[in-house]
């Protein structure tokens, strides 16, 4: 079988007894990277027996066959340098090929930065949607924030200390600087700090801050969740061939809304 093993993702007194176990019992181990897994099982205090495949984003399609073969016939471990496998991490094409192939899959759950950041963010919890690292770029971080914009679900995202301040700055003009959100970073660590106000606040404050970042945003309300989709609709008959105005006053006619609201936040979304 393949079994998904969590590990710790800084403090590593969050390491399980059955991931202490299910890394001794294994023939066979496939991590991310493999310094990162024997220093691991040095701070443990465990000795590995297993084979070792280095297993990443750059060769991992190229070694699905073989570690199927050998998921076929004995245990295959696979762990990440920190956290859960496959969580923007290696191991989805293993998870979906094993999948495929009748392999049996298991999992040994850990800690997980996307899970604390939201229990400690102080935001609503009953929905939420991951959405990965923010975008290097700046041009497609606007283009996701945009597609956001109207997301009533929690949205959590992984980011760079060295980009956290210009990220936060384009969600504050996207989603509004009055958002609530939390900025944790270096969860479970001897630093780890949580931020918590508006957009507008964290970008202020983040400017000097190091170690890994998770930012947590408040989904939007649903009244706003409402203009938004109007808001759309008048971009997308401009595309068509509407003037701005004429879209914008079509779309409040008909839904009861106000024709120069709609006029300035479509100007505003698309210039």
């Amino acid at each position: 079988m393949l079994i998904l093993a969590g590990t710790p993702i800084g403090n590593i007194g969050d390491a399980s007894a059955r991931l202490i176990e299910t890394l001794q019992q294994a023939t066979v181990i496939a991590a991310e990277d493999t310094r990162s897994l024997l220093k691991l099982a040095n701070h443990l205090g465990i000795k590995l027996s297993a084979e070792l495949i280095s297993l990443n984003e750059q060769n991992e399609l190229q070694k699905l066959d073989r570690l199927i073969e050998i998921a076929k016939i004995e245990n295959l471990v696979l762990v990440s340098d920190a956290g859960m496998p496959t969580i923007s991490d290696p191991g989805f094409a293993l998870v979906r090929a094993c999948s495929e192939h009748g392999v049996e899959i298991q999992v040994v759950p850990g800690p997980s930065s996307v899970i604390a950041a939201l229990a400690v963010s102080g935001l609503a919890t009953d929905r939420f949607s991951f959405e990965g690292f923010i975008p290097r770029k700046s041009g497609e971080r606007k283009k996701l924030f945009q597609k956001l914009v109207s997301e009533s679900r929690t949205m959590i995202f992984f980011e760079s200390p060295h980009r956290v301040s210009e990220s936060l700055e384009d969600a504050a003009k996207f989603f509004g600087p009055d958002r609530r959100a939390s900025l944790s970073r270096e969860l479970t660590k001897k630093f780890e700090e949580t931020l918590r106000g508006t957009l507008a606040e964290l970008a202020e404050s983040a400017k000097d801050l190091k170690g890994e970042m998770v930012l947590v945003v408040a989904g939007a309300e649903q009244v706003q969740v409402a203009t938004d989709a109007l808001v759309q609709k008048v971009i997308e008959l401009r595309g068509a061939g509407s003037s701005l105005k004429d879209a914008a006053r079509k779309v409040a006619t008909e839904y009861g809304a106000s024709t120069s609201e709609l006029y300035d936040l479509a100007l505003k979304s698309n210039p």
